[in-house]
């Protein structure tokens, strides 16, 4: 066993010293996470798609159901729930079930009436600031419509809107926490996906398999410089969101970097794979190539998973940014325990658990 590790550890060195021996490699290691970080983090915007709702009506009267019809007519706004309770609010919002919930107070319908102002609250999930925000707007407009059908006179329906977890409704706030796995993962890709394609082409992988190694320890010795390379990118990251941009987190490091670890882990096994595939080096980066921009549109970065077509919704189940993101994003911002992202941590084990083997099968197999 002493001997493996030690096999393993001298693995582990050569791989750390041919990614960090030229300053220019280092350089290529951390300053693109710098720049992109910078660059999503001011320049990034979304727009509005489809915007699931929950309805609680507690006036049940002819202007609310008037009011809800206008919404529902919309084609944008999709009515998931109908709340009998208050206390129903936290459970669609905290679910993912609902962007807004709009809640109808009993005396809606009286205060119009007697020519009042009729408050209207709308309780958005600050999660996807940039959707909900464009959301906030779209019912604002809805309301003026609804307003300018009243009698003539001051608006009597005024919106009254809270954001949760993101209380000023920032889209940095949304985006900048996934990318904290997400610019990691290009370049774990990346140097994982290089590592046996650039021994193939100085041809020292064949040396290498007739070593005492075992493919599983090649494999291992390959991983960890990678996931130790990810996991630096991604405390850059980090620190660059937490105290930069001073995104406040409500959640757990530890658990946070649980999620990174095995997000990481995942990942890599995917760049090995594609290593083990790869005579040489242009070869894997033109697979990495082509597989990084499926990766990111279908994590839900940009685009809500729920807008995009079953069968895309389907595919992201092997996409593991998709799970990578889901953990940060909810850890960070919620302050989501392990019980909470349990679910996402299974599709990441299951992934990291194929292509990892794969990838020390491959080592030998690939060369027949």
């Amino acid at each position: 066993m002493t001997a493996t590790i030690a096999r393993i550890g001298a693995l582990i060195r050569k791989e750390i010293l041919t990614l960090l021996k030229e300053p220019s490699s280092r350089a290529i290691l951390f300053v693109p996470v710098l720049m992109q970080s910078m660059l999503f983090g001011y320049g990034a915007t979304f727009d509005l798609t489809h915007v699931p709702y929950a309805i609680l009506d507690q006036s049940r009267g002819a202007a609310s159901t008037e009011l809800l019809a206008r919404l529902d007519g919309t084609g944008v706004f999709d009515r998931v729930a109908t709340l009998t309770s208050p206390t129903q609010i936290a459970q669609v919002i905290d679910e993912n079930r609902a962007l807004l919930v709009l809640s109808v107070p009993a005396d809606f319908e009286q205060r119009l009436n007697a020519g009042g102002r009729a408050p209207l609250q709308v309780i958005l999930d600050g999660r996807n600031s940039s959707t909900a925000s464009a959301a906030a707007r779209y019912v604002g407009a809805i309301v003026a419509s609804y307003n300018a059908a009243l009698a003539e006179g001051a608006p009597a329906v005024s919106v009254e809107r809270r954001a949760w977890f993101n209380p000023n409704l920032e889209s940095r706030w949304n985006l900048m926490p996934a990318l904290i796995g997400t610019l990691s993962m290009l370049q774990t890709l990346l140097i994982a996906a290089l590592s046996v394609a650039r021994e193939r082409e100085h041809g020292t992988f064949d040396q290498l398999l007739v070593t005492p190694l075992t493919p599983l320890q090649i494999m291992v010795g390959k991983a960890i410089p990678a996931i130790l390379v990810g996991m630096l990118q991604s405390t850059v990251i980090f620190l660059i969101i937490r105290f930069w941009f001073q995104i406040p987190m409500n959640g757990s490091v530890g658990l946070l970097y649980l999620g990174l670890l095995v997000f990481t882990g995942a990942a890599v096994g995917i760049g090995l794979s594609i290593s083990a595939l790869s005579l040489n080096m242009q070869q894997a980066m033109l697979y990495i190539s082509l597989l990084i921009m499926p990766l990111t549109m279908l994590s839900g970065l940009i685009t809500p998973i729920r807008n995009m077509p079953e069968v895309l919704q389907i595919v992201t189940y092997v996409n593991p940014l998709r799970f990578g993101t889901s953990i940060v994003r909810r850890v960070y911002l919620e302050g989501a325990g392990l019980a909470d992202v349990a679910l996402d941590f299974v599709p990441l084990l299951v992934i990291g658990a194929v292509t990892l083997p794969l990838a020390a099968w491959l080592f030998r197999h690939r060369l027949s």
